[in-house]
């Protein structure tokens, strides 16, 4: 889900690229390329997963002009690829949607909170629980990150994109608007969270080495 055209106040904008461009630098400051040079697997499977992202949040329904719901991805890729080489892929995505004119520029630093840094931040979290708190279950890893921890990627985006507006829409029309679009997020989160618990299961089966955040000697090699 993101903004397709202006609807905020000049502040919130400002706000929102601060935070994002803030968030941004803390994740490059853990000098995520160093892996990615090193790794050449890595860069084609970034490569080719930021091209399907961005193929697939063409599927968009859209029944403002102002607002695009789309599947973000956002929970996966950090499962998959750690948080700081998610958001690059999510920038780089924000990027082209801006380039082809999906998307007006003023609001790339919202998308980027919303779809971005918002649900990346609650999947980290959902990890870092799951890790130093659950058992060493291969179900439980892939229920409790790959399901619920989507779902809560997405309730904590679209709840961070009611608030945005709610503070600083600049037309009465979208505040309405986007409190009937409240009324949909618990029909958005089971479809982000079966996706991303359905591609996890399959790479957690056939690439359990692609995905970055999962152990394979503790959760499988143990048992």
């Amino acid at each position: 889900m993101t903004f397709s055209e202006v609807v905020l106040a000049p502040w919130m904008l400002g706000v929102c690229a601060l935070l994002s461009l803030v968030t941004l630098g803390l994740a490059m400051s853990r000098r995520p390329w160093r892996l990615l040079a090193a790794n050449h697997a890595l860069q084609h499977r970034l490569m080719a997963a930021g091209v399907a992202v961005m193929l697939l949040w063409q599927l968009r329904a859209q029944a403002v002009d102002w607002l695009s719901l789309h599947l973000m991805f956002t929970a996966l890729l950090t499962l998959v690829f750690k948080a700081p080489l998610a958001l690059s892929i999510n920038l780089t995505v924000n990027l082209a949607m801006v380039a082809i004119g999906r998307v007006a520029w003023p609001m790339l630093g919202v998308n980027l909170l919303i779809s971005g840094v918002v649900p990346a931040m609650v999947m980290v979290v959902v990890w870092r629980l799951v890790d130093r708190y659950l058992p060493d279950n291969l179900p439980v890893f892939l229920f409790v990150c790959g399901f619920f921890g989507s779902a809560m990627a997405t309730l904590a985006s679209g709840l961070t994109m009611v608030v945005i507006v709610w503070l600083a829409a600049v037309d009465a029309q979208v505040l309405f608007m986007i409190r009937e679009y409240a009324l949909f997020l618990p029909l958005l989160m089971p479809s982000e969270a079966f996706i991303t618990g359905m591609l996890l299961s399959l790479l957690l089966v056939y690439y359990p080495h692609w995905v970055a955040t999962f152990n394979r000697h503790r959760y499988i090699d143990t048992k």
